[in-house]
């Protein structure tokens, strides 16, 4: 027959959801451009917006979760979605890569840049002691790595009790990190505004702050999928998306910590 299927790929059927979540994408980032300028009707336009990038991103994965319980996502799609994860994480490394490139091009070359004053840190600048909190949030984001890679052990194995337990030490250590970090945050000795030291240490230790956030969130529906019975040993992928989205955050933590607590700060005085 003329609409029999004879592949392994999955066509789309037509969808609102690209173009509905384009309009509120919009939306979100005009408002936050009118609340940054004072309009009256920024914040409420930057509200819309999140709220339907957030109704956008439920409804479209949920369209891509039906489809895997229907049997579109044969192994060429499930290869095919690997590889679109993958360039997202390259593409979140060129991310950082950016806020590093401005730690390190006041760092390397203090003299070169006039708000810097000839010094790294600058003068005046106390710095956060990176054998106290963030040495801690160093060992809980190792530990949440072995925590997941024991969940996807599990359920390669059929193991359904380790998958969830696994998941649910994870998304602990998660939040963990988040309130320690928090913490930290609000007792550093140095502001984001008045110093370039201040202004690239909260940028980049703060996106990556967002990151576990968004892969704690990312490890929560997992679990909730965990319970429903959603994964198998075979097909997977959103758990293994999450698991690889997981390892990046704590690969980028250790180089922030190595190069921004440890060698960043070296040779100033340490706070408290």
């Amino acid at each position: 027959m003329a609409g029999t299927k004879n592949h392994d790929y999955h066509i789309l059927a037509p969808d609102p959801w690209p173009i509905i979540g384009a309009s509120f994408a919009f939306a979100l980032f005009g408002g936050a451009v009118m609340w940054l300028h004072n309009n009256p009707y920024g914040k409420f336009v930057f509200a819309l917006g999140v709220l339907g990038v957030i109704t956008t991103m439920y409804s479209w994965w949920s369209n891509t979760i039906r489809e895997a319980h229907s049997g579109d996502h044969t192994p060429v799609v499930q290869l095919h979605l690997r590889y679109g994860m993958i360039l997202f994480i390259a593409s979140e490394v060129m991310f950082f890569v950016a806020w590093f490139w401005a730690f390190f091009d006041s760092a390397l070359f203090p003299s070169a840049v006039d708000a810097v004053g000839g010094q790294w840190p600058p003068k005046g600048i106390e710095v956060l002691n990176p054998f106290h909190f963030p040495l801690l949030n160093t060992l809980i984001l190792l530990c949440s790595g072995t925590t997941v890679t024991w969940a996807h052990h599990a359920l390669i194995h059929g193991d359904r009790k380790g998958l969830k337990l696994g998941l649910l030490c994870t998304i602990l250590l998660g939040m963990l990190f988040t309130s320690i970090q928090a913490w930290e945050y609000a007792h550093a000795p140095f502001a984001f505004k008045g110093s370039i030291y201040g202004s690239t240490f909260f940028m980049a230790t703060g996106f990556h702050g967002f990151h576990v956030i968004v892969g704690t969130i990312f490890l929560i529906v997992c679990l909730i999928r965990a319970n429903k019975g959603d994964f198998t040993p075979r097909q997977h992928f959103g758990f293994e998306a999450a698991a690889w989205y997981w390892h990046f955050v704590d690969v980028v933590w250790l180089f922030l910590f190595v190069s921004i607590y440890v060698w960043g700060g070296w040779g100033a005085p340490i706070h408290g």
